[in-house]
């Protein structure tokens, strides 16, 4: 008889995927939450529902200058921008799972993957601050 074989999961890979877990749940619930706060209008918020459709065309920087005369999508905590934090904390969910296995990799003295796991996060790190934008 053929038995299936279950492959072994290490320590580290189920560190790796409970913290993932941990922030993915975070964030759609920070996600979702903040959509109903905004659509209720529990708080207030500069752009209306009835004014949004006006932005959606626009690029990133065409709305930070229409909407910068209104307070700014930096107003926080404000209705529309709420919502926001939910896609912050899944952004950064990737690199503080890597983060997490820093100390796992220095106490069993993993030094290739303690590096490639500290560069994974130099690099993400770069990439959301801009520093590796062309402009």
């Amino acid at each position: 008889m053929n038995a299936e074989v279950e492959p072994a999961v290490s320590p580290t890979q189920l560190r790796f995927a409970r913290v993932l877990e941990i922030g993915m749940f975070a964030g759609l619930v920070l996600l979702a939450a903040g959509f109903v706060i905004y659509v209720t209008g529990w708080l207030p918020s500069m752009i209306t529902l009835d004014s949004l459709p006006q932005f959606w065309s626009m690029s990133a920087a065409e709305y930070r200058s229409a909407t910068a005369a209104m307070g700014g999508t930096g107003r926080l905590p404000a209705g529309e921008t709420l919502p926001l934090i939910g896609f912050d904390v899944l952004c950064a969910t990737a690199p503080v799972a890597c983060l997490a296995l820093l100390p796992v990799y220095f106490r069993q003295r993993d030094w290739i993957y303690l590096v490639i796991a500290g560069l994974e996060i130099v690099v993400i790190a770069s990439a959301a601050s801009g520093v590796l934008s062309p402009h």
